[in-house]
């Protein structure tokens, strides 16, 4: 039996700061240890210093002091959406384009034994080359050019000084400011041959594969923002997987997020349909597990609440006259793309 006295004592542990350890070899180490993390992924610091960029790029209105004033100018409650000009189209086209040879650089640099913070120094470069502002860059405070989402994390992953390991998965979300507008797209990769080799790995980034293609089939003028949902549901479930409910797709133009939201779960009650000239994003994330998440306590780092791994894809789409322009397709040459289920032996 425990006496009252070794009970206080317990308690009063738990109230203890628990001390950094640091490795002493590479001086790095875990911010949060006393945290209860849900998977196997650490957080991985120091974290290295904010990137700079030619004062000759145009910045958004947070690049500063990291406050998106346009966007709460509109406030969240806003169903105003943006129906976008001939020439602001072309606009979206354009840094589209230069997103998604952002991104197919930074994918053929995901590889065994490289950080997710050199793949943030790969992006940020890669943008300034385009004379572009990387989005997320001090975005509400975020610290990094680039999302980098491994294993069980599902979204905002800060890059940091983890080596990528052979049969990891990491999701690369790439965003650029460009001539006034937000270009916005994710894709998630196996990193090494251990991953392909995963059935479960294969399953989960197939299903988020899958389910984005599926949506996207659904996009033209007079679409419900609610359909979506139940056609990225349907498919991810057909693969054994859940839908993360706590983030959505949105619109994005001169704002980097704005209305609509479009949910990635079924039976959703979103409001509104689609109009020609309206540019948002789809991006479902699914997950092996639950589709319950939790966060880090960097304030961004989404993980599944079970430590199961979770994947995302992402394109921003432009409603046309009849249908559907995918303004940031992959091309021919893009790294990554579907693979079969490995066969199990």
């Amino acid at each position: 039996m425990t006496g009252k006295s070794s009970l206080f004592q317990s308690l009063k542990d738990l109230t203890l700061p628990v001390p950094l350890v640091i490795d002493p070899v590479t001086g790095l180490y875990d911010p949060f240890p006393a945290f209860p993390y849900t998977g196997n992924l650490r957080p991985t610091y120091p974290l290295s210093p904010l990137r700079t960029l030619p004062s000759s790029i145009k910045r958004p209105d947070y690049a500063v002091d990291g406050v998106p004033r346009s966007e709460y100018a509109l406030g969240s409650s806003s169903r105003k959406i943006s129906i976008l000009s001939p020439s602001e189209c072309e606009g979206m086209r354009k840094v589209c384009r230069l997103a998604r040879e952002v991104l197919d650089i930074a994918a053929a640099a995901a590889k065994p034994g490289v950080t997710t913070d050199d793949i943030d120094a790969i992006v940020h470069q890669a943008c300034i080359d385009r004379k572009s502002y990387p989005s997320p860059l001090n975005y509400n405070r975020f610290p990094k050019s680039v999302c980098t989402s491994v294993n069980e994390v599902i979204c905002h992953g800060i890059p940091d000084a983890r080596r990528l390991v052979d049969g990891d998965i990491v999701n690369i979300d790439v965003t650029l400011y460009h001539g006034g507008f937000h270009g916005d797209l994710n894709e998630t990769y196996y990193v090494g041959d251990k991953a392909l080799a995963d059935p479960d790995s294969v399953r989960v980034v197939e299903a988020s594969r899958e389910s984005l293609d599926e949506a996207i089939k659904l996009v033209k003028p007079g679409m419900p923002f609610r359909a979506p949902g139940d056609a990225i549901d349907k498919k991810a479930k057909a693969r054994g997987c859940s839908v993360v409910t706590t983030y959505c797709g949105h619109g994005i133009n001169q704002l980097f997020h704005c209305a609509p939201n479009v949910p990635h779960y079924a039976k959703n009650k979103a409001t509104g349909t689609a109009k020609p000239g309206m540019c948002f994003t789809i991006e479902p994330m699914i997950s092996l597990g639950t589709y319950r998440d939790k966060t880090w306590p960097d304030e961004w780092t989404a993980v599944t609440l079970d430590g199961k791994r979770s994947a995302q894809f992402e394109h921003t789409l432009l409603v046309t006259e009849d249908g559907v322009e995918v303004l940031t397709a992959r091309k021919a040459d893009s790294p990554g793309g579907p693979v079969p289920m490995p066969v199990v032996v």
